[in-house]
């Protein structure tokens, strides 16, 4: 009786005018009836809690329905349910009892500490990483690199683009090719060779679900465990992040006003950079290092990486030719609509040369068959009829604006005790405090955290084993504020500084 009475604590009753609600039910309507469904969670709970062990034997229906104020028919179909799923045993003439196996688990180790069981490696490499920074919101200006204004998504052109896919849907739903919709690979081969001067094939490009999906096929298609590669350093952590859980060994080369350091390029399977704006730095690879990494790649037979993730941001000229436009067979082209549309959307592209494109097919295939085919017909039709375009042209304009006004917020309220990093190009800027020792970064954040700024220090982005900068130095996104909230940012953020100097 007392297991009953803790049943019923767990279980309200359903009254209608004062009296208690009574209906005829069947097991079709197990769904609809709340009294139904409660009543298994509830006995559910209690075999999961100990307090009904296996063999224990539960009221009889005529019973329980009386101390519940539900019909028996109700009860019935709640046995029945929970007979079907093995947590009862149910024989004619006698009462349900609980199935053996259900032992409530011992609680001798907390469930926030219990170790995994039987990890594969690339398991294990991968709790092993760092664990993310938090988000934590910032009321009054986030200056979060990545994010992008809601107000410059181009609402219009993808609800049209959006109404056609759906109105001319196929007669037959079906998984599509792991590569992406031709419609969407032939749109996006002709943008790539107006915007960025890459000359492929449309079975050269596999629509991927954003760059970081990109990075992580590489890594599984290129990398054995044990195997070396390039990364910059600074650089994106979670290319390097994707590249170590597949076993590969970080080999950290340092970057400078011309980008990565090709003077001494140790020998690896792969080399991943940024070398249209370094992330997050902001140096553009001169051509000199060009010419010499794509020499590196070729006498050591690696491939190269190329994460142009903002290439579409060059301010003050057109944007930069990538290194794919130099060798297609060495270079594996990584795009992203992220900084274009929206990180939301998960949508990006590679373009690998022929000799990959199986291996790409097929590993794109048993990872999730194939990017959503919906947004590909969308983003097919943007691109064919210019609109995508357009809308780049209309952001770029935009972020453009916002850039001068940060530039210029800094210039005001920090003077000389500032320096900028990479505000040529891309969506970001990297502004190191002079006279703020990098020791003071946590609590320069903590500080503006509290007066409603969101800082996000370079430090992290440096290789753990070598030496990092000794001024603090920060990443200042300004894609995703409006033209006022940057410059009240910036005005705070000087307020904060000024107590840390």
């Amino acid at each position: 009786m007392a297991k009953l009475l803790a049943l019923q604590a767990t279980m309200p009753q359903v009254w209608l005018g004062g009296n208690i609600q009574f209906r005829r039910f069947s097991v079709v309507q197990l769904e609809k009836d709340g009294v139904a469904r409660r009543i298994i969670a509830a006995i559910k709970a209690q075999v999961h809690s100990g307090a009904y062990r296996p063999g224990d034997r539960l009221p009889s229906t005529r019973v329980f329905a009386a101390e519940w104020g539900a019909s028996r028919t109700t009860v019935t179909a709640a046995y029945s349910q929970l007979d079907a799923e093995g947590y009862l045993i149910i024989r004619p003439g006698a009462r349900a009892i609980v199935a053996s196996g259900l032992e409530a688990p011992s609680m001798e180790t907390p469930l926030a500490t219990a170790q995994p069981r039987n990890l594969s490696a690339f398991a294990r490499r991968l709790v092993a990483l760092p664990a993310p920074a938090e988000m934590q919101p910032a009321k009054l200006a986030d200056f979060r690199y990545g994010d992008l204004s809601g107000a410059d998504f181009p609402v219009l052109a993808w609800r049209r683009a959006s109404n056609k896919a759906i109105l001319r849907r196929p007669a037959r739903l079906r998984y599509g090719d792991p590569q992406g919709s031709l419609d969407a690979r032939g749109a996006l081969q002709g943008y790539l060779w107006r915007a960025r001067g890459i000359n492929c094939t449309p079975d050269q490009i596999v629509i991927v679900n954003g760059s970081q999906q990109g990075l992580d096929l590489c890594a599984r298609l290129l990398l054995d465990p044990g195997d070396p590669f390039v990364i910059e350093n600074p650089g994106y952590l979670l290319a390097r992040n994707a590249f170590a859980a597949a076993g590969g060994i970080a080999v950290p080369v340092a970057v400078d006003a011309d980008g990565l350091r090709t003077d001494a390029l140790p020998p690896a399977r792969l080399a991943c950079v940024t070398p249209s704006h370094q992330f997050p730095l902001g140096s553009v690879l001169s051509a000199t290092r060009r010419r010499a990494l794509l020499a590196w790649a070729k006498a050591t037979g690696a491939y190269i990486v190329e994460d142009d993730y903002d290439g579409e941001y060059r301010h003050d000229i057109s944007p930069i030719p990538p290194l794919q436009a130099l060798d297609p067979d060495a270079v594996i082209y990584i795009g992203t609509l992220s900084k274009t549309l929206s990180p939301t959307l998960r949508l990006g592209y590679l373009v690998v040369p022929a000799s990959l494109t199986r291996a790409f097919s097929e590993a794109k295939r048993l990872t999730d068959r194939h990017a959503p085919m919906l947004e590909q017909d969308i983003l097919g039709d943007l691109l064919a009829s210019g609109a995508y375009e357009r809308h780049v042209r209309s952001i770029r304009r935009k972020n453009a604006e916002r850039r001068e006004a940060l530039l210029q917020a800094l210039s005001e309220h920090l003077g000389a005790g500032v320096s900028v990093a990479g505000a040529d190009t891309g969506l970001h800027v990297v502004a190191w405090m002079n006279g703020i020792d990098a020791d003071r970064e946590p609590a320069v954040i903590a500080a503006a955290r509290a007066a409603g700024i969101g800082l996000y220090p370079v430090s992290p982005l440096y290789d753990p084993t070598e030496p990092r900068p000794e001024t603090a130095g920060f990443i200042l996104g300004y894609a995703g504020l409006d033209v006022e909230a940057l410059r009240r940012g910036v005005a705070m953020l000087a307020t904060v500084l000024a107590a840390h100097r």
